[in-house]
């Protein structure tokens, strides 16, 4: 059975007859008729989109797409409750190396730069990250975007030239960067305290699964969750130094989000601009076709809100 799109299954396999051949197998026959409303809808929006809006993904591993899965499936929730298309347009941030950002970001609707590790490509994501910051372009960081955000604001803003991460710098000998981004040491898991070294064996160190955070009242992201408290899933082990919040809030950057203990900033938004927001957790592990996550449905609506100014 070929389709045009997954989201289309359940409704083939009840063409199919699918359904009623499990029951009759298992000699159930008095099952009340299946209500497919919502796959109806989900379908409808899938297959008669009211417009498109095109999103640069500018990652690392972009050779290979299914590296992204969970975050093109993140935008096409995105799309179908904004009724668009979304067309999403992977883009391997090492080109930004010898090429000029504006000549391959000029003409999106919204930049979205996804997670990673190691050094390879960063330099280009944050190339990115100011693009669409002096560009007033839909911004999303996921992860290491968010670093990536946060480091551009730093070098460009907060005089900060040699901002980096320590994930970028060798354990040994002359450092190469001011460590806005470190390697965790401590955090808060339930009722007891995780500590960590730089020399930890990597396996099963990172800060992983559902944290909470608070949000900041009147912040962008408060208004796009329609709350103060949420719970998002995590895997990382560096984050972003609070030692700078005072010095980067005072460039424009906030630190909407922290947890709950307030010693990790978990959201970072742009003062002033249209949509400019990264997030230390991955949003697009929790969406789905019936509840895009909030800030997929809120940054492609900002994507569409920007297509209708170029």
């Amino acid at each position: 059975m070929d389709l045009k799109s997954i989201y289309e299954a359940p409704l083939a396999y009840h063409r199919e007859g699918m359904d009623r051949a499990v029951l009759d197998a298992f000699g159930l026959h008095d099952a009340p008729a299946p209500d497919l409303s919502k796959w109806e809808d989900v379908a409808d929006r899938v297959y008669h989109p009211e417009g498109r809006v095109r999103v640069a993904v500018v990652g690392k591993y972009t050779q290979l797409e299914d590296a992204y899965k969970s975050i093109a499936e993140a935008l096409t929730h995105g799309g179908m409750f904004n009724r668009v298309k979304v067309q999403a347009e992977w883009i391997d941030s090492e080109i930004f190396d010898r090429e000029d950002v504006a000549d391959r970001l000029q003409g999106y609707h919204a930049i979205l730069v996804p997670g990673g590790f190691g050094e390879r490509g960063t330099e280009g994501k944050i190339k990115a990250a100011r693009y669409a910051r002096e560009h007033n372009i839909p911004y999303l960081g996921i992860c290491l975007g968010m670093q990536m955000a946060v480091i551009e604001a730093a070098r460009n803003l907060a005089g900060i030239t040699n901002a980096g991460s320590e994930e970028f710098d060798v354990t040994t000998g002359p450092k190469r960067f001011e460590p806005i981004v470190y390697h965790m040491r401590e955090w808060v898991e339930g009722n007891r305290t995780i500590q960590r070294s730089a020399d930890d064996d990597k396996g099963g160190t990172m800060r992983l699964g559902a944290y909470d955070a608070v949000l900041k009242e009147g912040s962008q992201v408060a208004e796009i969750y329609g709350g103060t408290s949420i719970s998002e899933r995590h895997r990382h082990r560096y984050e972003v130094d609070m030692a700078y919040r005072d010095k980067l809030e005072a460039c424009g950057l906030l630190f909407s989000g922290v947890s709950p203990d307030g010693k990790l900033p978990e959201i970072v938004e742009f003062k002033g601009h249209p949509w400019y927001i990264g997030v230390q957790f991955h949003p697009e592990l929790k969406s789905k076709p019936f509840a895009p996550h909030p800030l997929f449905a809120d940054f492609v609506r900002a994507a569409v809100a920007q297509s209708r100014l170029v």
